[in-house]
């Protein structure tokens, strides 16, 4: 299925049923009185979150949601039937936004979690509920009122505590195979991989996180080349971004650093707070340098993170250096966990 991470949709909750205008009419009581009931409420309309979703593809084609509108009310005191709410199953990571205000309106993070995006109108008054002493036979009714009806936007953000970034053919398809059992696709050609891939690490029981692939930047991506940076909003909610590089490039340390800076560059353009987020720098391909001068390429790299950030050597490829990584990573999510709100 295609990947698809925003959509338009428009939502239109059920209107109320109205008030019924009714006497008692039964053999030897002449003088009944009102015996109309009020109408039921409309449906509402819910965004409900589910695990199993990745895409908002079944929004392609369908993109209008109505909820039942209530009943009528009846005679004998019988109250109109409430319509029938709406429920519309979406990914985790979805936020929604009122395409008309661009107010948020709310996101949905959990399985089950349940956002109500349009409230039905409330169900018309009966004849009976305008009965009073002074007035023992009412004529009047109200109708019910009309449900809410919007124009929204979804938006998915992947649910990630660590997102991968980097040049094209860095090896972050290749590390992602390494560490989880996702698949994504592999190749001596840039921009292979197209669109974000979500994978599991494990690392024993109750000892788990989940890593983000997006597709590669390239220098001047905020002005649309390669890819762009659409994508970039999937990093969003990370805890920690892993900036892979290729350490074994043919010009040495000047083009690895060259390389740090385009990238950093990137996420300064993006805007919000990625450039400022917590970040390692990954040296790929170690495997393909010379023992003597792996450390050396590391130290000279350290400048390129913040003072309590870290440069680690790895070979996506071969395994290398990846547990420690990786356990290294779980134990900084904890201490995520601990810290205060």
């Amino acid at each position: 299925m295609k990947f698809v991470d925003e959509a338009k949709i428009r939502v239109e909750a059920g209107n109320g049923g109205a008030g019924c205008l009714s006497f008692r009419r039964e053999k030897f009581i002449p003088r009944g009185g009102p015996d109309g009931g009020n109408g039921g409420d409309g449906g509402n309309v819910h965004l409900i979150g589910r695990e199993g979703l990745n895409t908002l593809a079944d929004f392609r084609h369908t993109r209008l949601f109505r909820a039942e509108s209530g009943a009528r009310g009846g005679g004998r005191n019988c109250s109109g039937r409430a319509g029938i709410d709406r429920a519309i199953d979406v990914p985790l990571g979805t936020r929604v936004v009122d395409a008309e205000t661009t107010e948020l309106i709310g996101e949905i993070t959990r399985d089950g979690e349940q956002l109500t995006v349009a409230r039905g109108g409330k169900g018309g008054l009966g004849n009976t509920r305008f009965k009073s002493s002074t007035n023992r036979a009412p004529r009047k009714t109200t109708p019910g009122t009309p449900g809410e009806a919007r124009e929204l936007h979804l938006e998915l953000q992947v649910l990630a505590d660590v997102g991968l970034l980097g040049l094209p053919n860095a090896g972050k398809s290749t590390l992602l195979r390494q560490v989880t059992e996702a698949k994504p696709k592999v190749a001596d050609y840039p921009f292979t991989t197209l669109i974000p891939h979500l994978g599991v690490v494990r690392l024993g029981q109750e000892r788990s996180f989940v890593i983000a692939d997006i597709p590669g930047l390239i220098e001047g991506a905020a002005e649309g080349a390669g890819l762009g940076i659409q994508f970039l909003k999937h990093l969003n909610r990370t805890r920690i971004m892993l900036h892979l590089v290729d350490c074994a490039t043919p010009d040495g340390i000047d083009d690895i650093e060259r390389d740090v800076r385009a990238i950093v560059e990137e996420l300064r353009k993006f805007g919000g707070d990625l450039a400022t987020r917590e970040r390692w720098l990954v040296l790929n391909k170690m495997d393909l340098l010379p023992p003597s001068e792996r450390e050396s390429r590391r130290r000279a790299l350290q400048k390129h993170v913040g003072r309590n950030e870290r440069v680690y050597l790895i070979s996506a490829a071969s395994g290398e250096g990846c547990t420690a990584l990786m356990n290294n990573l779980f134990a900084r999510l904890a201490e995520f966990k601990k810290e205060p709100a």
